[in-house]
């Protein structure tokens, strides 16, 4: 069974042209809250695309609807939770950021809403966000009497620096789609009815280029924030030279002699 294959309740599954997959948080109804259903769904989605991607080599992952990405954890199904319940279905949730952070392939988020807690958390977990121009965000854990546990307090201060991650979650006040963009956290603002086909263009780009190339550069960039410089170099090499000796690599160079199209066959 490959990622493909899936029978997920909360997240719906599309392939879009030859490599590109469309994942869309689909409870609608209460904004596209995260459950524990969709905890399982997520994580199992992440962790079948790093065991068997197929021949998908992006994922653009949304919300339904134009209300919400997701409004972040769902409350009503919290209610009444022990603290023992709580922290089962919150080693679910961690289960769920850290097979998603490891997935080989880019995955775009396509904010087309708000984007809460979880929430933001889940796009925050992609590797860039394209964002509706109507789109909200925020970090709100501290005004529930708990804090960022999806990666949160690691990953906003990647994207918008360590002072602004500080006062977004120690507040938990929210911000526009404006603020997000020019504080570094989204790449690029959308008009609500081209969010999708924007993603879904940037997710093409990137399909067409050498798989195995798109994957070890992306793990050569995220390494970089986990390393000096020195030992980031050596891991750029390492995954360099493992591009060397692929048939994509000698396509890529006659391709361009040859004035064409590269064909990559991910190997």
């Amino acid at each position: 069974m490959s990622a493909l294959d899936l029978k997920l309740e909360t997240v719906t599954l599309e392939r879009v042209g030859d490599h590109v997959l469309l994942a869309t948080l689909d409870r609608p109804e209460v904004r596209n809250a995260l459950n524990t259903q969709m905890g399982f769904d997520l994580r199992d989605l992440w962790v079948e695309l790093y065991r068997d991607p197929a021949d998908i080599r992006v994922v653009v992952l949304t919300g339904r609807g134009d209300k919400a990405f997701c409004a972040g954890g769902d409350l009503k199904e919290r209610q009444g939770m022990t603290d023992g319940e709580w922290r089962i279905q919150h080693a679910l949730f961690e289960q769920m950021v850290k097979a998603h952070v490891d997935c080989p392939m880019p995955v775009i988020a396509a904010v087309n809403g708000a984007a809460f807690a979880g929430g933001l958390e889940i796009a925050l977990g992609c590797d860039f966000v394209y964002a509706s121009e109507s789109a909200r965000f925020a970090l709100t854990e501290v005004t529930l009497g708990i804090m960022p546990g999806a990666a949160g307090t690691q990953l906003l201060p990647r994207a918008v620096g360590l002072r602004r991650a500080k006062e977004i979650i120690l507040t938990g006040t929210p911000f526009d789609a404006a603020q997000a963009e020019d504080w570094g956290m989204v790449n690029r603002l959308c008009a609500p009815d081209t969010l999708l086909e924007q993603a879904l263009e940037t997710a093409a780009k990137i399909a067409g280029n050498a798989p195995i190339s798109v994957r070890q550069a992306k793990k050569a960039v995220t390494a970089s924030t986990q390393m000096d410089f020195k030992n980031g170099y050596d891991f750029e090499i390492e995954a360099y030279n493992r591009t060397v000796g692929t048939e994509d690599r000698h396509e890529g160079i006659n391709a361009f002699n040859e004035k064409r199209k590269p064909a990559y066959k991910g190997r």
